[in-house]
């Protein structure tokens, strides 16, 4: 009975091995295709699925009236290869085709399909902005072209081209170097982005979300059906309105012409930037419709710099503009009667040097208002001097907002240069001495400024102790709707603790420039009260200064959301015709007057047309 027994116990215990086996095994496929389904069926379909980005519609741009677009899109389309598709002995023929098709050289595409992407199946694009023409050509001819493939990718189009070029700045394709850096925030190979001005800086409001469009592949990239999951829609970029006029801006680059400089119009009681232009400038619409796809080396290699925007990017020796600020020292102060005059020969000598007038003859004796209004060097040397001596005009410098950017929300600003005898040990390794002092009293020697800056200083004055932050953009709206989403508030960049009665005697000494003084002459509009100061910048060559004009009207504005403040640069680099203020003239007349740059010329009868033989202040 025992021998017979342990066989059957032995199967017995087999058997049960081999049911808890098997009854192990539907409990584990239970789990996996019942409990866990769902979740293994997305792991595979992840495994097994790829998706193509459907790029968002950039959201346009507006100017502050918000009326017609000054950046739109364009419908266009980018061609891709596919190179696991491109037959190994006929790739070179294809892309010998595309190349004359695109304008492109084939080593073009060579360098976009490196030999390690032969067996890729995923398309890699070889150029974008492709006319619909061109994609007939080739779809005509699709068994000439295996692999390739094409899809809709709009591109910018830039309707004042080259007057607001430093303004909006361009898009282009994102590079390895950008992808690294914003990958985590949704770009990913083929995304366009903004590469300067107001594309690059609001670049995540104008993208809006890309979309997906997925695919089943198998173990080597290759379509092998349908895809499971639903498509994702991209979602529309949004629109964005400047505070640029388009009316005033067109004027500001006229007026300007073809001269190497830049020209500032700023709204003082916001901050609002109503023009903003920079010359010579370029077309951001050649980046995509030259033929040329040389372009950006082209001009990177202009010794012109056309892609600096010279009114946050250059900096100038302020000149006589400068003479603003310490004429608010003098007064703020009180280290000099305003009253008292100074002797004026044509020259004053300190130390070993003699320091001259720009009026070589001297102008006699004056007081405060009258030597802002002739912009006598001698009687600012005098009090920068003896008077103020370098660290009260650093401070008061400062004050108003030199040596600091300001904020503009554009990329790229720089902060000038606002010398100390700190500063001079630091960078040139010597002391301070008095002539530094002497020459920076009239905004000469190291002293350096942008154009914008001295906007933001002249709106100190008119504000009477307040500047605000300057800015580009004024809205946010939705796309669809064309609803507000965001407004623009104006922000305090600097509250000066100067008294409110010291800037008005600065305005009064800065109209009496333009009724008594170096304006008087050039400035002839009559359809509105300005006050302002001229400058010119000497640079070391003969015959050859900057030109500057800064100014702000209505003077006798009741409403201060009515004044605007003007800021004119011309470079030495141009012919000598003193034209700052003349340019400034032909602003000023054709705001007040709502005048285009040709009605304003019909109408002035002024001398600003006159070649100028030697400087003038």
């Amino acid at each position: 009975m025992r021998e017979s027994a342990a066989p059957r116990t032995r199967i017995h215990f087999l058997g049960a091995v081999v049911f808890s086996t098997f009854f192990l095994y539907t409990l584990y496929l239970f789990n996996l295709q019942i409990v866990n389904g769902e979740l293994y069926q997305k792991k595979a379909t992840q495994v097994t699925q790829r998706s193509i980005p459907i790029y968002a519609r950039r959201g346009e741009i507006y100017d502050r009236n918000f009326d017609a677009p000054i950046v739109s899109n364009i419908d266009s389309f980018a061609i891709d290869i596919i190179p696991g598709e491109v037959p190994e002995e006929g790739r070179q023929d294809l892309y010998r085709r595309l190349a004359d098709y695109l304008s492109l050289k084939v080593e073009d595409i060579e360098r976009k399909i490196p030999p390690n992407y032969a067996d890729l199946y995923q398309p890699v694009e070889i150029k974008s902005g492709i006319s619909m023409e061109t994609i007939t050509h080739i779809a005509e001819r699709i068994d000439e072209f295996p692999g390739v493939t094409w899809r809709n990718k709009p591109i910018r189009n830039y309707v004042e081209k080259e007057s607001l070029a430093h303004v909006l700045g361009y898009v282009g394709d994102i590079t390895r170097e950008e992808l690294q850096v914003l990958y985590n925030k949704g770009y990913s190979f083929g995304s366009v982005l903004g590469k300067s001005g107001i594309e690059k800086q609001y670049d995540h409001l104008l993208r809006g979300e890309d979309g997906k469009q997925f695919r089943t592949v198998d173990v080597r990239g290759r379509k092998v059906g349908e895809s499971l999951t639903e498509d994702q829609p991209p979602s529309l970029g949004s629109n964005i309105v400047l505070t640029i006029d388009r009316r005033i801006q067109k004027l500001c680059e006229k007026a300007l012409g073809r001269r190497i400089g830049s020209v500032v119009v700023l709204k003082p009681a916001t901050g609002e930037i109503l023009a903003l232009v920079s010359y010579p400038s370029f077309d951001p619409n050649g980046f995509y419709d030259s033929g040329n796809p040389n372009v950006f080396r082209d001009l990177s290699l202009d010794t012109s710099f056309p892609f600096i925007n010279r009114a946050i990017q250059s900096q100038y020796v302020p000149a006589s503009t400068f003479k603003i600020i310490l004429t608010t020292a003098v007064i703020e102060e009180e280290v000099f009667p305003v009253q008292k005059t100074v002797h004026c020969s044509g020259s004053l000598r300190y130390g070993d040097r003699v320091f001259r007038c720009h009026k070589h003859s001297g102008h006699g004796s004056l007081a405060l208002y009258d030597a802002l209004a002739e912009s006598c060097d001698v009687y600012y040397y005098t009090m920068g001097s003896d008077y103020l001596g370098v660290e009260r005009i650093v401070d008061f410098s400062r004050r108003f907002g030199l040596g600091e950017k300001t904020g503009i929300d554009i990329p790229g600003e720089i902060p000038g240069t606002l010398p100390s005898p700190a500063w001079k040990q630091r960078i040139f390794k010597s002391r301070w001495v008095g002539g530094d002092t002497v020459n920076m009293s009239i905004g000469q020697g190291y002293l350096a400024a942008t154009p914008l800056q001295m906007a933001n200083a002249v709106a100190l004055v008119v504000n009477e102790g307040v500047i605000y932050k300057p800015h580009l953009l004024k809205e946010v709206r939705d796309p669809v709707s064309g609803k507000i989403i965001e407004k623009v508030e104006r922000e305090v960049l600097f509250n000066s603790t100067i008294r409110p009665s010291t800037f008005r005697q600065v305005q009064e000494a800065m109209r009496r420039v333009i009724t008594h003084g170096t304006a008087k002459v050039v400035i002839t509009t009559g359809a509105v009260k300005s006050a302002g100061k001229t400058g010119t910048g000497e640079i070391g060559v003969d015959d050859h200064w900057h030109s500057w004009f800064v100014a702000y009207a209505p003077y006798d504005a009741p409403n201060p959301e009515d004044t605007i403040v003007v800021s004119v640069l011309v470079e030495a680099a141009n012919e000598w015709e003193w034209w700052a203020p003349k340019a400034a003239n032909i602003i000023l007349h054709g705001i007040f007057s709502n005048m285009t740059y040709e009605e304003v010329l019909g109408s002035l009868r002024t001398w600003y047309l006159r070649p100028v033989t030697g400087r003038e202040e």
